[in-house]
């Protein structure tokens, strides 16, 4: 396995403008299925899918299934299936670990404390991620800086010590008008509740519409304080 320092030197010389330029040079630099991109079907996401699919690329495409999605993003999932014909494949959490959660705690223990939250989200999303990413040496996700201000000082490329591996946000400093048009020009299928406020979609129970002028992360776990909002899948160091 590629060192996360060699990565970055392999990467650091490509520019980050065109992300269907920097998609194919991955292409190039690594070898089949040591690169992978994580999609929880946001709009983000939908537009990198669209170009590994069409550019052919050799990277592997996993999503998250933490058992409490909405219906519209199941419905997206299989979209994106039948639209450009890629595997796209699906980690679930580990069955003992969520039965005895909710034997113990109950359906919805995770809006009584923040422990009990990030309790339900290593459950649901850290553990199943870390499965997916093993021996994985580039994660390409599609972290934007406008998503939230936690991640509006972030670099295109992070050395991710948890998994051994470089972060890469190609979409980094894409705005709002140039994700749409992208999405608009090239018929993207996407996530229907993007178009009823739901900006950062998550758990069903955890989400909900962005309230006019807050920002995009605002709708997901309302009720902690706005320095909370990530669930252990971005840590930033």
């Amino acid at each position: 396995m590629l060192e996360s320092e060699e990565i970055i030197r392999v990467l650091e010389g490509v520019t980050p403008r065109s992300l269907r330029a920097v998609l194919n040079e991955f292409a190039k630099t690594f070898p089949s299925g040591r690169a992978a991109f994580s999609t929880s079907f946001s709009l983000e996401d939908q537009a990198i899918t669209h170009l590994i699919a069409t550019e052919d690329l050799p990277v592997r495409i996993f999503t998250l299934d933490t058992g409490r999605h909405f219906t519209e993003t199941y419905k997206t999932l299989d979209a994106t299936r039948a639209r450009y014909s890629r595997p796209i494949e699906v980690f679930f959490p580990n069955t003992q670990a969520v039965q005895k959660l909710v034997s113990e705690k109950g359906a919805f223990s995770f809006y009584d404390s923040l422990e009990n939250r990030l309790e339900c989200c290593n459950i649901r999303k850290v553990e199943p991620l870390a499965r997916a990413l093993k021996d994985v040496d580039l994660w390409i996700t599609g972290i934007r800086r406008a998503q939230s201000p936690e991640r509006s000082h972030l670099p295109f490329f992070e050395t991710d010590r948890t998994h051994n591996l470089v972060k890469f946000h190609p979409l980094l400093d894409w705005s709002d008008t140039m994700l749409k048009e992208f999405l608009r020009e090239h018929d993207v299928p996407y996530n229907a509740l993007s178009d009823r406020g739901f900006l950062s979609i998550g758990c069903e129970p955890c989400t909900r519409p962005v309230e006019p002028g807050g920002d995009v992360r605002s709708g997901r776990w309302w009720w902690e304080s706005a320095e909370k909002k990530e669930c252990g899948l971005h840590l930033h160091k």
